[in-house]
């Protein structure tokens, strides 16, 4: 065996490969001797099929076998002597020479980056402070009464909030088109189920009330044929119902799971969920700051293999998504520049993470991975079953530990950035319209 090696851009190398060609013979020989012990030919017992036969039919995939072993030793043998870090495969190209004794080939590969993790006394990081009291558990409250809220019939005009239920027909031109018409169908007034102009115009009626008014599509229109043109809708109120949320009472309890129906110790539970996730919400809001900081931090190059291989996995993914929600993905062809983007940024993530973690020392310890599965637990009713559903098998724990390390990383940024405390709005952080 013998090599050389040569590179060709900041991450590719090229590795020169030598194979003597006696050693790829004897072997396909070997091979072929084993290989005729168990053939079975018509005319010949089975262990009896002369070895010229066994050539003829075998040989040319002995030969492949021993050669594609040979050089995945040989390169592996190259680069491991050399302390490269390969990434993705190498292509194997022949070369064209006059030798008898040896067959040539060259290896062409991609290798990791090497880089030392970048400064980060000069980023920033906002991270948002909010303490969980009386006010946001009353706003919570509102939502989940919203959230099982009713509606009874009401004998004044349609304001916001009301459901109401009519009759409608829309004309082109004086013609129904397609998808214009329906008899008693209900919405929600605010809610955006219906474009604004429609709604208007249906605020402000009381059951049995019929009008007819004009109605111009946006130009964005998701039906085309529709898209920037004015129709006419002529409309029939049927029924105006008004909201009616919910008491705050032993009964909502119970229906939040509060057994005994204590109202106080429902809201206690509110607080404690709240608390939780707003914690969550702060730290992803937190992390995503340092993930970024950590790509401005290390400009570094990335392997195109690795994130080729990247769009390969969420391609897979995507179709998987599909799939599940009953589309059939050969009707709809996934392109892999949508997820370009997205792959060099988790690659290039991936790549600093790991070399973070390995320099720094920031491996998650059997205590952080404990608090963690302890912590994902608590929102459950038997958080004891959870514990033991996780520790039960080791495989279940690579996330949590990947969270963990994450953890640590998040951490040791802050450590090293420029953090300012800013007060949250509990809607904003919440995602919640105000």
């Amino acid at each position: 065996m013998e090599s050389n090696t040569a590179q060709a851009s900041e991450l590719e190398r090229r590795v020169d490969l030598s194979i003597a060609i006696a050693d790829v013979e004897k072997e396909m020989e070997q091979r072929l001797k084993r290989m005729g012990r168990n053939v079975k030919m018509s005319g010949f017992r089975p262990g009896k099929v002369p070895s010229s036969i066994v050539r003829q039919q075998y040989g040319a995939q002995a030969r492949h076998e021993v050669l594609s072993e040979e050089l995945d030793r040989v390169f592996g043998e190259t680069v491991s002597a050399q302390k490269m870090r390969v990434a993705g495969y190498p292509r194997i190209e022949p070369k064209n020479t006059e030798s008898t004794t040896h067959l040539e080939f060259s290896a062409i590969f991609e290798v990791y980056p090497e880089f030392a993790p970048g400064d980060l006394s000069a980023a920033k990081i906002e991270r948002p402070v909010l303490e969980i009291g009386a006010a946001e558990v009353d706003k919570t409250l509102d939502i989940l009464r919203k959230q099982r809220v009713t509606y009874a019939d009401a004998d004044r005009t349609a304001a916001k909030e009301d459901r109401v239920v009519i009759d409608f027909l829309g004309k082109k031109d004086g013609v129904p088109f397609p998808g214009g018409q329906a008899s008693d169908y209900p919405f929600v007034l605010g809610q955006g189920m219906m474009l604004p102009d429609f709604e208007k115009a249906v605020e402000g009626s009381k059951a049995g009330d019929a009008k007819t008014f004009d109605l111009s599509f946006p130009s964005d229109y998701h039906a085309k044929d529709l898209a920037g043109q004015t129709v006419q809708f002529e409309i029939t109120v049927k029924q105006v119902q008004a909201p009616q949320l919910p008491e705050v009472d032993a009964e909502f309890a119970k229906g939040m799971g509060v057994a005994d129906g204590d109202v106080a110790k429902m809201k206690e539970e509110i607080a404690a969920n709240l608390k939780r996730e707003v914690k969550r919400r702060i730290e992803g809001k937190v992390k995503d700051q340092v993930m970024e900081a950590l790509l401005q931090a290390n400009p570094i190059t990335i392997p195109v293999a690795l994130i080729d291989m990247e769009i390969q996995r969420l391609m897979q993914n995507a179709r998987q998504d599909m799939e599940q929600r009953g589309m059939k993905t050969k009707d709809f062809p996934i392109q892999p520049e949508w997820f370009a983007d997205q792959a060099k940024r988790r690659v290039t993530l991936g790549l600093i993470l790991a070399e973070v973690v390995k320099t720094e020392k920031l491996q998650a310890t059997p205590e952080q991975i404990r608090a963690k599965v302890e912590e994902a637990a608590q929102s459950y009713e038997q958080p004891e079953e959870v514990i033991r559903w996780y520790y039960a098998q080791p495989q279940r724990l690579q996330e949590v530990e990947g969270v963990a390390i994450e953890n640590n990383v998040v951490a040791w940024v802050l450590g090293k950035a420029k953090v300012t405390d800013k007060a949250a709005v509990f809607d904003e952080l919440m995602g919640q319209k105000q």
